[in-house]
């Protein structure tokens, strides 16, 4: 699985120099001049998995022996230009990048796990296909570490290239938990992580050698300030269901969960004790699975040590969590103290002084006191409760400034038409497509950024009106960190010398160290995809990564006001 160029290295010490980036290394944080890859220069592709004999996911201990999670280095990506905004007849032959605006990067769908948690839902797995990765996988005990090598990777990337801001998408807990909360905020505030609950258990007995050991996060680099947006997971167990009381008791005790089938739309189903739902016994090195099965079935069902620190935050406690933090800024976004953020979890900030733009912070998910739509699940993409009037009220403002404008979202939107119970209607729009509708009228809006789908999709939404070209923007979609290929993204907004812009996105893989845990857990999130029989459709470059250059027209008064800023670009 592994791959060395002994004799080329072997070479290159010899005449002095220093091998920086062994293939699947991880760069060190205090190598200054580290060449850092992303997918333009090289992508991750899984080998092929013979197809007998076929391995459990949860017998880990038999995926390398049978071929599953090995994989190869593969050629890069180029940057597709993508001009689908673009009026009729637009030629960019002698059009040039002429200054860069911002640069920033977004993460989505960590699922920082508390793989010891009694809140698991492992016994339902089987009854929803290929999704069953989010539900079980061993690619679960590493979460931690892989957001620890992605931190790692972002900071290389900045001494390359400064970013201006980062933003997290959504779903940086798994289950509402404190401690998973706790940990995604220290990986990135560069604590100490104890990546454990209940009782201190240590498979391998030793520090470094397993998913169970303390270590010591490199932490986000203080000169970036990154900012949070709230997923489904951050305030649903499993983002898929509200936490009753029998539930949130069950997380801090010692009795596995007990429930009814929970993909029933019947709200019943979560007082019933019909299954124990199972969690992993992290005291063994691959974590078997224990306390799963029919209630009635099981002659034993083993309690675990109980643990205070899992207990379920509310919505607003979890907004409440990010205000104790060491990084920048304080709150990371959420409850501002300007007085125009009425929501908690929606905002707005200006991430430069000097540029006219502004990003507008959307909680798009579902409220608690929805009723369920398909399948029970409260997953969907909903503006409520005067969500839907702050966004037109920030939108117009923004319009009326002459700012460009960007919206960060966990749930795209304009990709379910078929699908409308994707989105749930609210007061102000009857349907999704309604909402793009009203979307288009605003020809400052350049981007909406969103997570959700574990994909690295990119959408077009040209105008409707031939004669204003402008009235469009672009949706651009960021993998799940946690599900291969565990990607974040690079945003570099340019203006180009015909005053248009271009929007330059590009995937990248944490830069992992050989031998480290987070390796392992690369290996495991390419084998539980390859087990569940994930089959994400090709992206238009043939793979499920996407690098583009996407264009987009702007009105004649934001052509004029932009003209003269941005940073020039040295030809």
């Amino acid at each position: 699985m592994r791959r060395r160029n002994s004799i080329w290295i072997c070479t290159m010490l010899l005449i002095g120099f220093v091998l920086i980036s062994n293939c699947n290394s991880q760069q060190a944080t205090n190598q200054l001049n580290s060449k850092v890859f992303t997918t333009q220069d090289r992508t991750i592709v899984p080998d092929f998995v013979p197809v007998v004999p076929a391995v459990r996911i949860d017998d880990p201990a038999n995926f390398e022996k049978y071929g599953y999670g090995k994989w190869h280095y593969g050629p890069g990506l180029p940057i597709q230009k993508r001009l689908d905004l673009m009026p009729a007849g637009y030629v960019n032959t002698s059009v040039s990048n002429a200054a860069t605006l911002l640069r920033f990067f977004t993460m989505t769908d960590i699922h920082i796990t508390d793989k010891e948690s009694p809140g698991q839902a492992l016994f339902f797995a089987p009854y929803v296909g290929e999704n069953g990765i989010s539900v079980c996988s061993p690619l679960m005990l590493y979460t931690t570490q892989m957001l620890d090598a992605a931190v790692q990777t972002i900071n290389d990337l900045h001494r390359e290239n400064p970013f201006d801001f980062g933003i997290a998408l959504g779903d940086m807990a798994n289950s509402t938990q404190y401690n998973e909360v706790r940990w995604f905020i220290d990986v990135l505030d560069g604590k100490e992580i104890n990546p454990d609950s209940g009782i201190k258990d240590d498979p391998i007995p030793g520090p470094n050698n397993d998913y169970q050991d303390i270590f010591k996060a490199a932490g986000l680099d203080k000169s970036i300030p990154w900012y949070a947006t709230m997923g489904n997971h951050d305030h649903f167990w499993l983002g898929s269901k509200p936490l009753n009381d029998r539930m949130k008791k069950a997380l801090v005790g010692d009795s596995i969960l007990q429930l009814g089938f929970i993909l029933d739309k019947d709200p019943n189903a979560m007082n019933e004790r019909t299954y124990s739902t199972g969690t992993y016994d992290c005291s063994k090195l691959y974590a078997p699975i224990i306390g799963s099965g029919v209630v009635a079935k099981m002659k034993n069902i083993p309690t675990i040590p109980p643990d205070a620190n899992r207990r379920s935050l509310s919505t607003m406690e979890v907004l409440n969590e990010f205000s104790n933090t060491i990084s920048e800024p304080k709150g990371h976004g959420f409850i501002q103290s300007n007085p125009e953020n009425v929501f908690g979890a929606c905002y707005s900030f200006e991430p430069k002084s000097n540029l006219p733009l502004k990003i507008i912070v959307l909680d798009d998910t579902q409220d608690n006191s929805d009723a369920p739509v398909k399948e029970g699940i409260f997953g969907h993409g909903e503006l409520n409760k005067g969500r839907y009037e702050w966004m037109m009220k920030q939108l117009k403002a923004g319009q009326e400034a002459n700012q460009l404008m960007i919206i960060s979202a966990h749930i795209p939107i304009g990709v379910c038409y078929d699908t409308p119970m994707d989105w749930n209607p609210a007061e102000g729009y009857k349907s999704e497509k309604d909402l793009v509708a009203q979307l288009q009228s605003f020809p400052n809006l350049i981007l909406w950024v969103a997570g959700h789908r574990h994909l690295n999709n990119v959408t077009a939404f040209p105008s409707t009106d031939a004669a204003h070209p402008e009235n469009s923007f672009w949706e651009v979609e960021t993998k799940s960190l946690r599900e291969f290929p565990e990607q974040f993204r690079t945003f570099d907004i340019v203006r180009n010398s015909d005053n248009t812009i271009s929007i330059f996105t590009i995937n990248v893989d944490p830069n992992i160290k050989e031998g480290s845990q987070a390796e392992i857990g690369r290996t495991y999130a390419i084998a539980s995809g390859q087990i569940y029989g994930l089959t994400e459709k090709p992206l238009p470059t043939g793979s499920v990564s996407y690098n583009a250059e996407l264009v987009k027209q702007l009105s004649p008064e934001m052509q004029a006001k932009i003209k003269d800023y941005g940073t020039p670009i040295k030809k």
